[in-house]
């Protein structure tokens, strides 16, 4: 990896991926890697600038490398998620999502829940899972091994704030990470 240039951490519910783009400025070579894995591969091309799209993840998302010319032979790379940039869409992702990171049987598990579909998601494989709707809110069951988890959703009482989701995990409250 000679021409590498540059390289972005992806968090999606399906996990964190790596994205490594090489760019030979000379012969216009471009290669684009998701998880150390070839996607594209591009030897000759007489446009140095550009864009090249492809798929990352058990979803499929749809990632783009920009590459723009800043000045003479410097040129700037930039990564879009889904349309937005990376900033926006992992802000945007922030408030559709939530991630818990807990230690379980030995293994460092990660666990997401999409709020607009209510899936659940663990160590990139998403999960089987049993809504029951509970007095105060609902619960969203599913088993990690020989584990019993759910994720509590409440009102917060609080219109801004919306629904709060908690994840319990043999009756043990999980705090939440911040992507």
């Amino acid at each position: 990896m000679t021409d590498l240039v540059a390289v972005w951490e992806v968090a999606l519910s399906d996990g964190v991926h790596k994205i490594e783009f090489e760019h030979g400025t000379t012969s216009g070579k471009r290669v684009v890697y998701v998880d150390g894995k070839e996607e594209i591969r591009k030897e000759w091309m007489f446009k140095l600038v550009g864009k090249e799209t492809f798929c990352v993840g058990a979803a499929k998302t749809k990632a783009t490398i920009n590459i723009d010319a800043i000045s003479g032979f410097a040129y700037e790379y930039t990564l879009e998620i889904n349309g937005k940039s990376l900033k926006k869409y992992m802000e945007n992702r922030s408030k559709t999502t939530n991630t818990w990171v807990l230690h379980l049987d030995g293994e460092d598990l990660r666990v997401v829940l999409e709020k607009d579909t209510m899936d659940v998601w663990c160590n990139g494989k998403k999960m089987e899972t049993a809504g029951e709707f509970v007095d105060d809110g609902t619960e969203t069951h599913f088993s990690v091994g020989s584990h019993s988890c759910y994720i509590k959703a409440v009102s917060s009482g609080k219109r801004k704030e919306g629904i709060i989701h908690t994840l319990i995990v043999d009756n043990r409250e999980i705090p939440e990470m911040l992507e």
